[in-house]
């Protein structure tokens, strides 16, 4: 399209989950609600028309082993844009992947900088290892990298212990979680087991990520304090798996893994039905592919949510909670197109139509 083309989205617009609307225009790159005066050189799409998908936990520039190559990168924010993602929060990630916001055709990132863990307490390659002494100092520095978040690790395994174990005394994380906010920033954390979830939230963390530890004891304490929570369930689905990898070795932590696994969509439906924030992220980078989005907001859907609700974790809601703009007047052009209503079937975001970045039809 030429700066000067139109795009005519007709059919049904999902501006908001009750908010339907006939039509919009692309002007300019932006949305508009009002036929431009003149238009010329108009490109019509049609069908139900979403604000682009979100995946709130996502690591771009992340390959099994560390940081990849810009070219893998570009990859991975293809098959995302390609499935009809175009703003990703990017949780977590040892690459410098600003050059992306120079490119008109990939996805929005919001970045959290690099993941800080506790010494030898993560997957090699992929985060800061640093002692609870340097940890406020870590995360100022992280802090000023991204894009309003810091993303720390709050457990992993403890080789000693053979079992998950929380990585930060209390004190600690409640000095870097102050100082990230102090300088304008939100924390999120990696948490799969319980023994970190309170201290966490007390310390004042904004949003945990994959949360299979929340207890019924713990549920109302991240109800009360407003914390997000990104499950990330076609990650837990690989738990098995890595338990049976590590039984021998670590008898513990396997038989943990699979109780997490286990009560993983009971656990999602408690934490939305007592008015915990969920969001859609799909933990792709590392070991999991990029393009997850649908199955994610389907695993939503199949732990109890509503579709409406899920729908919402990867759009409206999603983005409000980002702080960035849906299908408002004014905002980027960006959108997907499918052929029938999301809000009835939502595996139909598994098939977009047609896809809309910064006001150009990319797919």
């Amino acid at each position: 399209m030429s700066d000067r083309a139109v795009l005519h989205v007709r059919g049904r617009v999902l501006s908001g989950p009750e908010d339907v609307r006939d039509e919009l225009w692309v002007v300019g790159g932006r949305v508009s609600y009002d036929r431009p005066a003149g238009a010329r050189d108009v490109t019509t799409v049609e069908g139900w028309a979403l604000p682009g998908l979100v995946d709130a936990h996502c690591h771009v520039g992340l390959g099994a082993h560390g940081p990849v190559d810009a070219d893998v990168a570009e990859k991975q924010a293809l098959t995302d844009r390609e499935a009809g993602t175009l703003l990703i929060r990017d949780a977590g990630s040892p690459s410098d992947t600003r050059w992306v916001d120079d490119r008109e055709d990939l996805p929005k990132i919001i970045r959290a900088g690099r993941h800080i863990a506790r010494t030898r307490r993560y997957l090699r390659g992929y985060a800061h290892e640093v002692e609870p002494a340097d940890l406020v100092a870590y995360v100022a520095r992280e802090a000023r990298r991204g894009d309003g978040w810091v993303k720390l690790v709050g457990d992993w395994i403890d080789r000693d212990l053979g079992d998950l174990a929380a990585c930060w005394p209390r004190e600690a994380a409640q000095a870097a979680i102050a100082e990230a906010h102090r300088l304008g920033a939100r924390v999120t954390a990696h948490c799969f087991a319980e023994d970190s979830l309170r201290d966490l939230v007390e310390a004042g963390i904004d949003c945990v990520e994959h949360a299979t530890g929340l207890t019924e004891d713990l549920i109302p304490l991240f109800a009360e304090r407003g914390v997000a929570i990104v499950p990330t369930l076609v990650n837990i689905a690989t738990f098995p798996d890595l338990a049976a990898g590590g039984e021998q070795r670590y008898p513990a932590w396997s038989a943990h893994m699979r109780r997490l696994h286990a009560r993983r969509y009971d656990t999602v439906r408690a934490a939305y039905d007592a008015g915990i924030p969920v969001f859609v992220g799909t933990d792709a980078g590392g070991s999991l592919p990029h393009g997850l989005v649908a199955a994610e907001v389907q695993e939503l859907v199949t732990a109890g949510l509503p579709s409406l609700h899920a729908l919402a974790a990867a759009t409206w809601s999603a983005r409000a909670w980002l702080g960035r703009p849906a299908l408002d007047e004014g905002a980027p052009a960006d959108l997907v197109v499918y052929d029938t209503d999301p809000r009835e079937d939502v595996r139909v975001l598994a098939a977009p139509r047609r896809i809309v970045l910064n006001g150009r039809v990319v797919g």
